[in-house]
């Protein structure tokens, strides 16, 4: 009856004929379906209960329902405002609907009812149709050019926003099924392939030399079988068995170096050219996470499937104990990037979703694990259990692993500390944080606490951020090997806390929420901007504070999984500025220097992989590297960007955030402060953002523009010019002193521009 209520509003209060439409149709079907169901229950002399009785006192809500408030709130919408409101508010209704009828279902006998169940099967396919009727209409509302992009592997729709696409590297062999290099799943293979029987070639064509070039593919353990063996195996032509995944994963640099991590193992690219990467070397060793970092000559990679072995071997392991089965992390010595060889494996009780780089000081090499997986048996990993703590304090649960890597010898790393970061710090619980469950009404499910996702270091700083399954939590780890919490926070809006960055000073972090595990499509029109967003937390006195929420603004499509990932700072001195994967999302380029309103300032997305099934594919990271964005496309392989020039950022901002230090190592996790040099770009990046939010005249930036000028001239030259660094020095002093009269980050901004003016003064003298 509320459905029918929401949709008599319609005829006075929408601005749209399709919405009319579409609430005269609503009527009629909930009018038939009310019928249907009285009748049903007066055949078994029940009474129908009333059609207001929802608004009745202590009456509970069904699924899918609008509360009083936001009925009020739809009852004095109208225009474009309603419209949206009523699709939204009917979309939540029908998927209630749904959902009753499959907790019907689930009573013992009710499908044996055979008027009842033809009448559940309608309601399921009628308000399905609708509710992917009433999807296609909101999302048209929008105007942002995301929307409703032509699917496709390789012939994706494009829509960009400040950026551009310099380069689209394809998966190398070894690295994808050439008979399904799009990951389809076999039921949509075979529809393609009846509908077009040539539908395949582009695979094909992809797959041409996949056998000559895996003799180059390096092996770090056991041969791989050859091809034509395997084709043997395989001969009767039946999918690959699912052991065999090529997910594209995250991404290191390194100098001209960088290394996209993959579920198959991991590739090394020459990137001196940074805008057309070159593949050096690839090693093909299956297991899962694929998460990758660089220490020293060492790279680090995570492992968590139970297919993964000791040998790197393709073949698995079928047993449930076994002692090849390997979950943890591999160290490889990459001293020579051309061949990386295996050097270590610590075996840790949950394997390693994801770990990151703390400490490189000394003779040690120090790594957080974070494992996600189940516990193993015991019997394959002594000391491994999943009792809950309060059966059992040694479990392996509630735990993250530290496990230090010698430098000098490798092969000797071990777990030197396994730290209960969830324990109530007044009673010693354990499993002192989020329990698991929602928060109440209208609010998230979010995972229990007994695990970290991702945890990010800011070792100059002495901090961490854990994104930890229920909790954001924040943690001391000025001693790397025992790290203390210092505050925790939780969100009813986030279901599964995923990852976190630090901004380059140290006092915000971004946590992410990865509703849905990334599979899901979790951006469509109707789901709630507060769900598997970001949430920006300012760090005060050593507590996190929450500011505000972002979601990816531009609506995506059933079919494109979306939700919030793995994402970077692009160093603009003056600014916060985070880029971001959202999977098939695209990227997004956010600057919350205003915690409190972060906004889009560019964006690249693209359609999706296939317009009838979801593929799990996009980006899974998005990363800044001197001077680009590199984002690893789960499916299609490796891109890289540019970022242009905007109302929203200059080209003297761009240049500064560019300049980057020589052989410098990033593994995104491990957050190195950034210390701008004092040269003009830097300089002329402080002074775009003073003009642009009118803290200096345009007389003032030209006179800075022309000062600064001379300056490099002479710089250029290697010449001394007393005459411009006395210039500069006034002006240093005149910004000095205008930000005595500012506040935030304008009086930042002003006393950064001085001392960088002072810097280049001293440098010409």
């Amino acid at each position: 009856a509320q459905a029918m209520e929401m949709s008599d509003l319609a005829a006075s209060r929408s601005a749209r004929e399709e919405v009319e439409l579409m609430a005269e149709r609503i009527n009629l079907s909930q009018q038939d379906e009310i019928s249907m169901m009285q009748d049903w229950l007066a055949d078994r002399g029940l009474d129908a209960p009333a059609a207001d009785a929802y608004r009745a006192p202590g009456f509970e809500l069904m699924p899918g329902m609008l509360s009083p408030e936001e009925f009020e709130e739809l009852e004095q919408a109208s225009g474009s405002e309603f419209d949206s409101l009523y699709l939204q508010g009917m979309i939540a209704h029908h998927e209630g609907a749904l959902e009753m009828v499959e907790n019907l279902l689930d009573q013992f006998g009710s499908a044996q009812d055979p008027v009842l169940y033809a009448f559940t099967s309608d309601v399921t396919s009628d308000q399905t149709s609708e509710i992917e009727r009433m999807t296609a209409l909101l999302s048209s509302f929008s105007t942002d050019p995301r929307v409703g992009l032509a699917a496709g592997f390789r012939d994706a729709g494009q829509a960009a926003l400040n950026m551009r696409l310099l380069a689209a590297l394809p998966k190398p062999p070894g690295f994808f099924d050439p008979a399904n290099p799009a990951g389809l799943p076999q039921s949509r293979l075979d529809e393609l392939e009846t509908l077009d029987p040539d539908s395949d070639e582009d695979a094909e064509e992809q797959a041409d030399g996949q056998e000559e070039a895996l003799e180059n593919v390096v092996a770090t353990g056991e041969p791989e079988t050859p091809a034509d063996e395997a084709d043997e195996e395989e001969g009767d032509g039946e999918p690959r068995p699912s052991f065999l995944r090529f997910s594209n994963t995250d991404l290191l640099f390194s100098g001209d170096m960088l290394i996209a991590g993959n579920y198959h193992g991991f590739n090394i690219y020459d990137i001196s050219n940074q805008t057309a990467p070159e593949l050096m070397s690839s090693v093909v060793c299956p297991g899962g996470q694929g998460d990758v970092s660089r220490a020293g000559d060492f790279l680090i990679m995570s492992v968590e499937e139970t297919r993964g072995r000791l040998d790197c071997g393709l073949e698995g392991v079928a047993e449930p104990v076994s002692d090849v089965r390997m979950k943890g992390i591999r160290v490889f010595d990459i001293s020579n990037p051309r061949m990386p060889a295996q050097v270590a494996a610590v075996q840790t009780c949950r394997g390693s979703h994801t770990h990151t780089v703390v400490s490189e000081e000394g003779d040690n090499i120090y790594v957080y694990v974070s494992g996600t997986s189940r516990v193993r048996d015991d019997e394959e990993l002594a000391g491994c259990s999943d009792d809950s703590p309060f059966e059992n304090p040694e479990t392996a649960l509630y735990r993250i692993e530290v496990v230090e890597i010698p430098k000098a010898s490798p092969q000797d790393a071990r777990i030197v500390n396994r730290p209960f970061v969830f324990a109530d710090a007044e009673t010693g619980v354990l499993a002192g944080l989020w329990r698991g469950g929602d928060h109440g009404p209208d609010t998230q499910r979010s995972r229990e606490t007994n695990q970290c996702h991702d945890i990010t270091t800011y070792p100059e700083l002495g901090l961490a951020a854990g994104a930890c399954s229920g909790n954001g939590i924040l943690l001391d780890i000025s001693d790397p090997a025992n790290p203390e919490r210092l505050d925790e926070v939780i969100d009813p809006g986030f279901s599964y806390w995923h990852s976190a960055t630090f901004n380059n000073d140290g006092s915000k972090v971004i946590f992410t929420d990865e509703w849905g595990g990334g599979g899901r499509p979790r951006c469509r029109v109707q789901d709630p901007m507060t769900w598997g967003a970001n949430a920006f937390y300012d760090i005060v006195d050593g507590e996190l504070q929450f500011r505000s929420h972002y979601k990816l603004p531009a609506p995506q499509t059933e079919t494109e999984n979306c939700v919030a990932h793995n994402g970077s700072l692009v160093p603009v001195p003056g600014r916060d500025i985070f880029v971001q994967a959202w999977y098939q999302g695209g990227i997004s380029v956010i600057d919350f220097t205003d915690s409190a309103d972060p906004v889009e300032i560019a964006f690249f997305d693209r359609g999706p992989i296939d317009e009838e099934e979801l593929v799990t594919g996009g980006y899974w990271s998005a990363y800044w590297y001197g001077g680009y964005v590199y984002g690893t496309e789960i499916v299609r392989g490796l891109d890289v960007f540019a970022l242009e020039p905007s109302d929203y950022l200059t080209q003297n901002e761009i240049d500064a955030a560019s300049l980057k230090e020589t052989d410098q190592v990033v593994n995104a996790q491990t957050q190195q402060q950034v210390v701008w040099p004092a040269v003009p770009v830097v300089a002329r990046a402080y002074a775009d953002q003073l003009l642009r939010s009118d803290d200096v005249t345009a007389s003032r930036a030209q006179a800075l523009n022309a000062a600064l000028d001379q300056a490099e001239e002479s710089l250029t030259a290697n010449n001394s010019n007393r005459a411009a660094s006395r210039q500069l020095d006034e002006l240093a002093e005149s910004f000095s002193d205008q930000a005595v009269g500012e506040r935030g980050v304008t009086r930042r901004r002003l006393l950064a521009l001085a001392d960088t003016l002072e810097g280049i003064a001293e440098d010409l003298r």
